[in-house]
């Protein structure tokens, strides 16, 4: 694993617990409006903590964190994530895993082996504007559908997110990503923060009575959508 960061605590990462996240290194999108500029465009200019160090915390930690957040970057590009979990899951702690959704087969496959038990997964845009959201040429929009799909089965909680700017989503993108998505599943709009790391230039975010209003044209679609950051 090459990780680059470690929150010690978190309140809000991982909802109901009292959790650490861990940061990886490297992401295979490139989202202008991402604030971690450094693990996805420098990942191997980072200092990278040893997991011994992050194995060290843990174990001290036990019987006061709950939880352990895995994010990046995308850490279903780290080749060795099974193992790693599976070292988490034996100290008695629960994992969730923030992920972009390009790893169908591998989200599965950690599900059905019980090494996550909640994942946040990204929404970039609609299907229609994915590739240039993501600014990756020719993407196969199939991967995240089928990885919507494998959280829809229900093995396991999840949600889904869609950090939204003003130069990337229209109230249109808004509701088409409602229409694909439609159903029970729990579904956030963070508002957008301007970063000193972003990958592209500031954007422009919706103020919170906009905001809300993204949000209530959603809830015929997704009764369970909610609003971030405002």
């Amino acid at each position: 694993m090459i990780i680059n960061g470690l929150q010690k605590l978190t309140l809000l990462d991982y909802p109901g617990k009292t959790a650490c996240t861990i940061f990886t290194s490297g992401c295979n999108f490139r989202c202008p409006y991402c604030h971690n500029a450094p693990l996805v465009l420098t990942p191997g200019e980072n200092e990278i903590i040893p997991e011994e160090e992050i194995f060290s915390y843990l174990i001290k930690r036990q019987g006061i964190l709950d939880g352990v957040c895995i994010t990046g970057g995308e850490p279903l590009l780290q080749k060795d994530i099974e193992e790693f979990i599976r070292k988490i899951k034996e100290l008695g702690y629960s994992v969730k895993l923030d992920t972009n959704g390009s790893f169908p087969d591998k989200l599965a496959d950690l599900i059905d082996k019980s090494l996550v038990d909640y994942v946040a997964m990204d929404i970039k845009n609609c299907k229609e504007k994915y590739a240039s959201t993501i600014d990756v040429s020719n993407f196969d929009i199939s991967l995240i559908e089928k990885s919507v799909e494998v959280l829809k089965q229900g093995k396991i909680p999840y949600e889904f997110r869609t950090t939204v700017a003003k130069e990337m989503h229209t109230k249109y993108d808004i509701i088409k990503i409602g229409e694909w998505l439609k159903g029970d599943s729990k579904y956030f709009l963070q508002q957008y923060k301007i970063s000193d790391n972003l990958i592209g230039n500031p954007m422009t975010p919706y103020d919170g009575k906009e905001m809300k209003n993204l949000e209530n044209a959603l809830k015929s679609a997704l009764p369970h959508c909610e609003t971030r950051g405002i």
